[in-house]
């Protein structure tokens, strides 16, 4: 029975891609290790059919965060034993391909975001030079990779040469119940940081008749609480904080709106494609999407949202048109119910499997 070891810095109760992932593997036999860390807000883990462990730190943010984590997470693999290592990101990429180096195992990478280009390095030079010097090392070196979007794979492709699956970040499919929506109810839900498009869209609600739900936390949070209040639509705002992934899931079928929405500050949001977008339309929710490629690539196909750019006035009317329009609203749900019988993470974890599937026949021959 083989072993395969994930390392994320997230807290593991609120990640679900990595839920997903690890889950899926569960259930196909494997047994998994899913390693991340311990913040001090963090709730007790929820339990999962996968082993999970969280190192603590005595830094949380910062250079001083990424090298003490990079330490201790190499520390612990040096006492843990695995056919696999997969390092999620470049926070966690380099001492886990040191250690399957040194325990000549598979290492994977499995790249959720386009790190280099991330809002938070990729304005900072010196900083994005070294995480591009990483990226360049790590993707070189390995044969086993996934990424989330098409677009990011391209980009892998063009730099690198490297081939990359595409592995997508959607729900599972669950039976269908009617939601019983709330009225004129707008929901974000998502890490609260910069380049969210929650500042405009905070702007925007002073002209729209509803209330705003944001469920999930991040740096700019207290910001944003005042921002509410100096607009004078703090009444229309609902801050819920971190919001575990089972209560996430109904409060998303009980909205009205959900808004998937980004700033252009960087090549990483710009090639996205969000989780949200697709628990939006498992929830039969119609949504406000950003117009980037992934997303509009989509919705041309499927019909599930209308698009926005970030301009407060185009937010405020379509905002205000799927709030009225009641023959466009039921379209676009009824378009969420047939595309969440192809867009789910059933579909995806074929391509999950396949990938590790294909991982141990390359072993195999490697070693005969």
């Amino acid at each position: 029975m083989k072993k395969i070891c994930f390392t994320v810095t997230t807290d593991l109760n609120y990640d679900q891609r990595m839920q997903r992932i690890c889950g899926s593997m569960a259930k196909k036999g494997y047994v998994v290790q899913l390693v991340g860390r311990v913040l001090p807000v963090s709730l007790p883990l929820q339990p999962q059919p996968y082993a999970q462990q969280r190192l603590r730190c005595w830094f949380n943010k910062g250079k001083l965060f990424y090298a003490e984590y990079m330490l201790r997470l190499f520390f612990y693999l040096l006492r843990q034993r695995s056919d696999a290592y997969c390092a999620i990101d470049l926070d966690t990429a380099l001492p886990v391909f040191f250690i399957a180096l040194l325990k000549r195992k598979p290492f994977v990478y499995d790249a959720h975001e386009y790190f280099p280009e991330v809002v938070e390095v990729t304005h900072r030079k010196t900083i994005k030079a070294i995480w591009a010097a990483v990226e360049g090392f790590i993707i070189r070196r390995t044969d086993h990779a996934y990424t989330v979007t098409a677009s990011i794979a391209g980009v892998f492709k063009q730099k690198y040469g490297a081939s990359f699956e595409v592995i997508r970040n959607m729900p599972p499919l669950l039976p269908y119940q009617e939601p019983a929506k709330e009225p004129a109810t707008i929901l974000y839900q998502g890490v609260v940081n910069e380049g969210r498009g929650l500042e405009p869209l905070l702007r925007a609600m002073a002209g729209v008749e509803a209330k705003l739900v944001i469920c999930g936390h991040g740096d700019i949070f207290e910001e944003l609480v005042q921002l509410a209040h100096t607009l004078g639509v703090a009444h229309k705002v609902e801050f819920r904080g971190k919001v575990l992934p089972a209560d996430l899931l109904e409060i998303t079928r009980t909205a009205t709106i959900g808004v998937m929405l980004l700033e252009n500050k960087g090549l990483s949001y710009y090639y996205s494609l969000a989780n949200k977008f697709f628990d939006y339309i498992h929830a039969a929710t119609p949504q406000l999407v950003i117009n980037f490629p992934e997303y509009q690539r989509l919705n041309q196909e499927y019909g599930v949202a209308l698009e926005s750019s970030l301009e407060v006035q185009e937010l405020q009317d379509k905002l205000n048109l799927l709030l009225t329009d009641k023959a466009l609203y039921q379209r676009l749900q009824q378009n969420c119910r047939a595309a969440r019988e192809e867009l789910n993470w059933q579909q995806e974890e074929q391509k999950l499997w396949r990938f590790y599937k294909q991982l141990w026949k390359t072993r195999e021959k490697q070693i005969i």
